[in-house]
């Protein structure tokens, strides 16, 4: 049974930090591509980033230089480091992985950017 646990998200002010964990089990973790994706109201899910199991990365381009997707293959774990927040990044954020002809989903997990 593979199974994402996500942790951290929240409120937080414009220009603020946070980070998102997100621990998986059930899989080889360092073999695969693990990816962040978010969901505003009334807007489609985006692909946030994604890390590959080399550590290569890619981001989404309203986010570049500003998030950064990390992962730590000893602990299965990815993390998503939200800098320089703006009140567009409020979404429900999941992290993802596609293994074993499935795309499987974290729970999810609210980020909210206001004053």
């Amino acid at each position: 049974q593979v199974r994402l646990v996500q942790s951290g998200g929240g409120l937080v002010e414009p220009g603020g930090s946070m980070r998102l964990s997100c621990a998986a089990s059930g899989i080889t973790f360092r073999i695969f591509t693990m990816r962040w994706y978010r969901q505003a109201p009334g807007k489609e899910r985006e692909l946030v980033a994604n890390i590959t199991d080399t550590g290569s990365t890619n981001y989404a381009d309203s986010v570049k230089g500003r998030f950064t997707i990390s992962r730590n293959n000893a602990r299965n774990t990815v993390y998503l480091q939200l800098n320089s927040l703006k009140p567009e990044d409020t979404a429900i954020y999941y992290c993802n992985v596609r293994a074993y002809s499935h795309s499987w989903d974290g729970q999810g997990t609210q980020v909210t950017v206001s004053s």
